[in-house]
């Protein structure tokens, strides 16, 4: 005898879905403020592997002057300075995260450009970053001494531009990355790396026997990456108070120096 259905067909299907609704995960997790706070906690998008903005140490724990910044933010915005849930995120996917609405803000060494204000919210600057030089020879004191000797720099990069116009007659190693700029410099090809002062700060925390010389040749703005929409006008509003605060009281500052970051004015 054939068993009869419990539900029509129809029915059944509704019913299916009720079910299987709730199991589906939410990947929107960006929020108002007002939400933020009604949850109690920021979700944050930063950086693992960026040494001294966010980097794990040797515990495993995220350290660095984006992740003291994300929990002041939570500190300022929810109450409390732990309250706040890390999403790591490539180069890549930094922006892309705050576009699908996965986090509330993205920390993660994100300049600021006209192209990327097309698409993204972004705060006032919580650090200027910019082009500087590295290099393990002890001789080497001012860029001058530069013209005529190899330089590695990233390929492609807008570094390569502004040390030609910088460092004039400087001859340019193109390398793929800035371990192939350490492994050119070990080789003797090359007796300095340019890059981001945000990374090559790390260099030599990392690599005792490199500094930075002491020009910046460029200023180029980190800031806080938000989602468009007027739901986060408020959120904006109150992320740009907040830094405009910290910059007037030099905690900003004192942050960037105590994670070893060139400061000065540019």
């Amino acid at each position: 005898m054939r068993k009869l259905a419990l539900f029509p067909k129809p029915l059944m299907l509704l019913v299916l879905l009720a079910i299987a609704l709730p199991l589906t995960p939410s990947f929107a997790d960006a929020a108002d403020l007002p939400t933020i706070q009604k949850r109690g906690r920021l979700i944050v998008a930063v950086k693992e592997q960026l040494r001294p903005l966010g980097f794990r140490d040797a515990e495993g724990d995220l350290r660095g002057f984006e992740i003291d910044l994300a929990r002041r933010l939570a500190q300022e915005l929810v109450g409390d300075p732990n309250a706040v849930e890390f999403r790591v995120v490539s180069n890549r996917d930094r922006l892309q995260v705050v576009l699908d609405d996965s986090v509330d803000l993205a920390i993660a060494q994100v300049t600021l450009t006209p192209s990327r204000l097309r698409i993204l919210n972004f705060s006032l600057p919580y650090y200027k970053d910019g082009v500087v030089i590295a290099t393990p020879d002890a001789s080497l004191r001012a860029i001058g001494q530069l013209r005529g000797q190899p330089i590695a720099v990233l390929d492609q990069s807008s570094t390569v531009e502004i040390l030609r116009r910088q460092v004039p007659g400087a001859k340019l190693l193109s390398v793929e990355s800035y371990q192939a700029a350490k492994v050119a410099i070990d080789q003797g090809q090359a007796i300095a790396v340019a890059g981001d002062a945000s990374v090559l700060a790390g260099w030599v925390q990392e690599f005792p026997t490199y500094r930075l010389l002491p020009a910046i040749l460029s200023t180029e703005p980190l800031s806080i990456a938000l989602p468009k929409g007027g739901q986060y006008r408020t959120l904006h509003q109150q992320v740009d108070q907040i830094l405009a605060r910290l910059r007037n009281s030099g905690w900003l500052e004192q942050q960037a120096r105590q994670w070893g970051l060139p400061v000065g004015p540019r």
